[in-house]
């Protein structure tokens, strides 16, 4: 693997790290569908803009055109409002902890559309990282008593629906489409499908009482993880395989941990730290080769 595909992949991954911290602050003060419209709406005219500006082509052909509109829901549409609603109803962290399935949930969904099987040492990896996971679930205190069963259900739920997105993102990039149209374009599209929806999600929101907090989750969420996230990362998936590249989404709680420990005041004990050492020993593994 190329470094800088890695290096691109891991810088990716540790900025949507981020993505459960900027969820809750901005879920505090806005329900999930106006603030999942919101996080399209504010992105989707720099993404049109940038596309615009260097000319990235819309997708030359019907299957590019359907698997743009796969992606579309599934990154910016289906993701943010489902994780929304389980943010809304769970801690940061534990939120930020189911979302190290994404690369189980990405390797799988790949090589099941290749009719492929995974080497011995992608098991081995992904089994050790999935006890660090493990760990890190049943082994901690705090902020479990702030976690439900419905919003652990959503964020699974949106897990599942993210990794179908990087799946067919990747292959658009595979099929020679850029990732940054995978980006841009996708996210002017889930705009489009939320306008009708605006007026009414909109009505009785008192915008002056949101606070900069509020605000700056939000463009956070708009423009970095919607934005510079999913290109960097379309690109990687792309360049370095889904399996391969998807597994480094293991250290997206360990960023999260860490995010939710400095932002939020919630808990870094020895039992995390240590749950963290052993994600990061599973993405080695299931890296290196």
């Amino acid at each position: 693997m190329r470094p800088l595909v890695l290096g691109a992949a891991l810088f990716a991954v540790l900025f949507w790290g981020g993505s459960p911290v900027g969820t809750k602050v901005a879920v505090s003060e806005l329900a999930p569908l106006p603030m999942s419209a919101l996080r399209a709406a504010i992105a989707a005219p720099v993404g049109v803009a940038l596309a615009l500006l260097f000319k990235v082509p819309l997708p030359r052909s019907w299957r590019e055109a359907g698997l743009l509109a796969l992606c579309a829901f599934c990154g910016f549409i289906g993701f943010p409002v489902i994780f929304s609603f389980g943010v809304a109803r769970t801690s940061a962290i534990h939120a930020g902890m189911i979302l190290a399935m994404l690369p189980v949930f990405t390797g799988a969904i790949a090589n099941l559309m290749d009719r492929r099987w995974p080497g011995r040492m992608w098991w081995a990896g992904c089994g050790i990282a999935i006890c660090g996971e493990a760990l890190l679930i049943f082994g901690r205190a705090g902020p479990g008593a702030e976690a439900s069963l419905v919003g652990d259900a959503f964020c699974v739920a949106s897990a599942s629906i993210a990794s179908l997105g990087y799946v067919t993102g990747a292959r658009l990039s595979l099929a020679g489409y850029p990732s940054q149209g995978t980006t841009y374009w996708g996210i002017a599209l889930a705009t489009l499908v939320f306008l009708p929806f605006m007026p009414w999600m909109f009505d009785g929101i008192v915008w002056g009482a949101i606070s900069l907090p509020a605000w700056a989750g939000l463009i956070y969420l708009s423009l970095g993880v919607s934005m510079l996230g999913y290109v960097i990362w379309y690109w990687a998936l792309g360049q370095g395989g889904i399996a391969r590249i998807g597994v480094l989404q293991f250290l997206q709680p360990v960023s999260g941990l860490v995010l939710a420990w400095l932002l939020l005041g919630e808990p870094l004990t020895a039992t995390v730290i240590a749950a963290g050492l052993i994600v990061l020993a599973g993405v080695f593994i299931a890296t290196r080769r």
